[in-house]
């Protein structure tokens, strides 16, 4: 029913086949659990990443509309805009990003390497703020601007988190439920990190209709849990109208001792759970995202906090061009 539901929306196809769902053999040794991961880091445009499946969705709306421009924000290391900006290059769009220094650095490489190198590549145009304080108002201004410069642009929520863009953590469930189920898997928990809410969201919609059983765990990258509920659970009841389901608003959890100390920012837990994936795995998670993400997973193993013996998913949103970036902190 939800593959019949998304063919009701206007889709481009840049994520291709279905990215893949791996064992991590060397660190389910090392912890005694079976730890699967999701690859949506190998999304096969601009270094990878999971906006690009909500770019699927919003770029064809932009397409539709007759857009020539692609308006959005972020921070400086953004990895949405990165990805936004190469989907318009792909497309031949031009590109506005409207960008934060959220951690207040004056880091040479924190300005000008990692994603921000790469708006650079794709001749983005960038105008810089001082800080992200009304998102949506601040981009519906640069769009005014745009328009009265002839262009026709259109606007990309930060994170590509909104109902439409959402839909293409659907799309993702999908491909989880059936790759689970050719490889006769049973996942006790799926660990996402939860940052502007379109990915959890999109995923904990589909996952109650086709894992009911699956906890979804969302780790905050940005905000304590009672911050970031609403975020989600406005996000998932948005997914559940558009795809027209009658369904009851899934159980949203969300763990926040890891996104500390504030979001952008590493973390020592965040940064020893990157190291271990890389000496383990030769896996590169980032220090804003999946880092900390993948310290709540270490850590609720380590404190009995996930539940079950059998396996556990994580889900890979990408992020590895901030490494760069924050070299000298990391």
């Amino acid at each position: 029913m939800l593959k019949q539901r998304l063919e009701n929306f206007a889709r481009i196809n840049l994520v291709g086949e279905a990215t893949p769902l791996e064992k991590l053999n060397r660190l389910s040794d090392y912890l005694g659990r079976d730890i699967y991961i999701k690859r949506d880091d190998v999304t096969p445009l601009a270094l990878g990443g999971n906006k690009l499946r909500k770019l699927e969705f919003l770029a064809a709306a932009a397409l539709e509309q007759g857009a020539d421009t692609l308006v959005t924000a972020g921070a400086i290391q953004s990895n949405h805009v990165r990805q936004t900006a190469a989907v318009a290059a792909k497309l031949g769009l031009r590109c506005l990003a409207l960008l934060e220094n959220p951690i207040g650095t004056a880091e040479h490489n924190y300005q000008t390497n990692g994603n921000r190198l790469l708006l650079d590549l794709f001749n983005v145009e960038v105008v810089m703020c001082d800080s992200l304080y009304d998102p949506a108002a601040q981009l519906a201004e640069q769009a005014t601007l745009l328009e009265a410069q002839g262009f026709r642009p259109y606007i990309v929520p930060v994170g590509g988190s909104n109902a439409l863009g959402a839909l293409g953590y659907v799309q993702c469930a999908l491909e989880i439920a059936e790759q689970s189920t050719a490889e006769l898997l049973e996942f006790d928990a799926v660990i996402v990190a939860s940052g502007s809410a379109g990915t959890h969201a999109g995923l904990a919609v589909a996952l109650q209709q086709l894992m009911p059983d699956t906890p979804l765990i969302g780790m905050t990258v940005s905000r304590s849990a009672e911050q970031q509920y609403p975020k989600v659970a406005v996000l998932a009841q948005q997914v559940i109208d558009a795809l027209e389901l009658e369904t009851t608003l899934p159980e949203i959890s969300l763990w926040d001792d890891y996104y500390g100390p504030r979001y952008g920012e590493p973390s020592s837990e965040g940064t020893a759970a990157i190291k271990l994936l890389a000496e383990q795995e030769a896996m590169l998670l980032d220090p804003v995202y999946t880092g900390k993400a993948m310290a709540g997973l270490l850590d609720g193993l380590t404190r009995d906090l996930i539940p079950g013996e059998g396996p556990i998913l994580f889900i890979h949103t990408g992020g590895a061009p901030a490494l760069f970036a924050y070299h000298p902190q990391v």
